[in-house]
């Protein structure tokens, strides 16, 4: 497991670039089931057998992502859920959008 997920989300103040080029990618390589999508955000779709235990998910990623205050974008639909994240305030990825995607894989 990456040690991403041990860190802590860090509220964004603005103010600092989007990550890019070997950062980007060295954050990448640690969460590899997630996909970057033209360098701008994240994404990862989750199985499940039926609609229950899908909603079960997202409300954990829902309780994990108040608790980090880094909210995601979450998409529910029978049994598959949908999580994309990125920095609202810079338009971009930061680590805290990696370090809430490690969590995120730790539920599963």
């Amino acid at each position: 497991m990456s040690e991403l997920a041990s860190k802590t989300c860090v509220p964004c103040r603005g103010g600092i670039p989007p990550l890019a080029g070997p950062e980007l990618e060295a954050l990448a390589r640690q969460v590899p089931q997630w996909k970057v999508v033209d360098g701008h955000h994240i994404t990862r779709a989750f199985a499940f057998p039926n609609f229950r235990q899908a909603l079960a998910f997202v409300n954990q990623v829902g309780a994990l992502a108040e608790e980090q205050g880094h909210h995601p974008d979450i998409l529910l639909a029978w049994g598959k859920a949908e999580i994309t994240t990125w920095t609202h305030k810079i338009n971009g990825l930061t680590e805290s959008d990696f370090i809430l995607a490690a969590k995120i894989d730790k539920l599963i």
